[in-house]
């Protein structure tokens, strides 16, 4: 049995060089879980080391072989749902019902969706010519860094892992130090399934130590990472050194455009979606811009269903919203919502402070603003936090304006009964994803946005092909 302190590193758990731990606190109760190790660069180049030794095998491994480790893993991962769910829920506060339902269950479906996706996919293909044919042969990168957050961990670990796998890359995996656990777990069961030795390595530690040194590693061959716009941005700087294929998923500030004619439903499923995983999620709905018409009835409505929240433990079972993951995330929550009530957004529900009868972990109030407008920080900041803004909009090109009034583009959400007005709105909404009346997207299709929310897809073929490069050959 290894330690939490070890790494995962040329099929073995290895003591780290490193000495320097932090402690994964549970945001429940603010106590320690354990102690996990913050590797040092000797430990950093240990793991690419293992890695560069493995990819050149592992690069010309046939596709049925890597169906068969990919299928195996599933497999056990299968098996484990039940503990992966429970360590989620203590590392970073999801209320266990979600953890089982949606945390440890994107994990789930992302593999799955993984297998698929390689099942018909075509490492060799062919373009026409005048005399023959060019063979155009799709080629692992090499050696690959991924850097992943807290707050989807297993969402965001196998939309990377599963696909760097299946493309024939060797991989270097640094979790979030924040919620590490859920990706050791994994680790384990890679182990289990016999991947050979190299192929997948997991290092702890910070972005300031490991995740810098893994981006400037001359041996490694791309980065994917997702997190903050702002790390994003440095990992970009640091990977231009080398010219490194880059894949970030960053930030977002998501507008719900509810027309007078959405569903009765649209205002309430908009605040879920705006408080699911205590707002913790990159795509989250958290600017709802209302038609006139609509807008007091909606703010009722948004009120509501603020007040009927439950905010409670994350070992609890229920649809209560949990804490926020750490005691900075929620200073800086609390910070947003004050700076909202300063500069004149009225206040519907929550605001500052914990939820009532919470001395004790990092809880924050449901909260919803109304009388937004663009100049305010809430309207353009990502709070990443249960917080919901409204604003009024006049008509359809008045809701564009709104909902393209940001450096982000990650998802936009359209409610209408008109179809054809949702067809031509999606087209005008700068963002990578829209999803319109609650209609989610599939495991199969591209995950990623524009502008500061980042550049390069994940899921699916694109998330396949962010692990690959096309070879042209000509004469054979």
């Amino acid at each position: 049995m290894h330690k939490e302190t070890d790494f995962f590193i040329d099929g073995s758990w290895v003591k780290p060089n490193s000495n320097r731990t932090l402690s994964v606190i549970n945001p429940s109760t603010e106590e320690s879980i354990c102690q996990v190790t913050l590797g040092d660069e000797s430990d950093l180049n240990r793991a690419v080391e293992a890695a560069k030794n493995a990819q050149p095998e592992w690069a010309v491994t046939s596709k049925e072989e890597r169906l068969a480790l990919l299928e195996s893993l599933l497999s056990i991962y299968k098996s484990k749902m039940g503990e992966m769910a429970q360590v989620i829920s203590d590392e970073m506060g999801a209320p266990i019902s979600l953890a089982q339902s949606a945390q440890a269950g994107a994990g789930f479906a992302h593999l799955r969706q993984t297998i698929k996706t390689l099942e018909g996919f075509s490492f060799a293909t062919e373009v026409p010519k005048k005399e023959g044919v060019d063979h155009i042969f799709h080629e692992s990168l090499g050696v690959v860094g991924l850097i992943t957050p807290w707050n989807w961990p297993m969402n965001q670990v196998m939309l990377k892992v599963a696909p760097a796998l299946a493309a024939g890359c060797s991989v270097v995996l640094k979790p979030s130090e924040v919620a590490p656990l859920s990706a050791m777990l994994l680790a384990e069961m890679i182990e289990e399934a016999n991947f050979p030795n190299g192929v997948f390595n997991l290092i702890n530690g910070d972005g300031t130590g490991v995740g810098s040194w893994l981006t400037q590693h001359p041996d490694v061959a791309a980065i994917s990472f997702t997190g903050s716009t702002r790390a994003g941005r440095l990992i970009m700087k640091s990977a231009s050194e080398h010219v490194k294929p880059l894949c970030l998923e960053l930030g977002g500030k998501g507008a719900n455009i509810i027309f007078a004619d959405a569903d009765e439903k649209a205002i309430s499923r908009g605040v879920r979606q705006c408080f699911l995983n205590s707002g913790q999620s990159c795509n989250a709905p958290t600017r709802m811009l209302v038609e006139e018409s609509l807008y007091e009835s909606a703010i009722e409505q948004a009120q509501e269903m603020a007040k009927k929240t439950l905010v409670g433990f994350a070992h609890e079972e229920g649809r209560h919203i949990g804490p926020v993951v750490s005691e900075i995330q929620f200073q800086k929550i609390q910070v947003l919502i004050a700076r909202g009530i300063e500069q004149g957004a009225r206040l519907v529900s929550g605001g500052v402070g914990r939820p009532e009868g919470s001395e004790k972990g990092f809880f924050v109030k449901p909260t919803v603003f109304a009388d937004v407008t663009p100049d305010m920080d809430i309207f353009k900041e990502e709070i990443f936090g249960p917080v919901l803004s409204i604003i009024p909009f006049k008509d359809q090109a008045h809701a564009v304006e709104l909902a393209n009034d940001t450096p982000y583009g990650l998802t936009n959400y359209i409610q209408t009964g008109d179809p054809d007005r949702a067809r031509e709105l999606a087209r005008k909404l700068r963002s990578g994803m829209v999803e319109v009346n609650g209609a989610l997207l599939s495991p199969a299709s591209p995950f990623g946005g524009v502008g500061l929310s980042g550049v390069g897809r994940e899921g699916g073929v694109w998330g396949l092909e962010e692990f690959l490069y096309p070879k042209a050959v000509s004469g054979i």
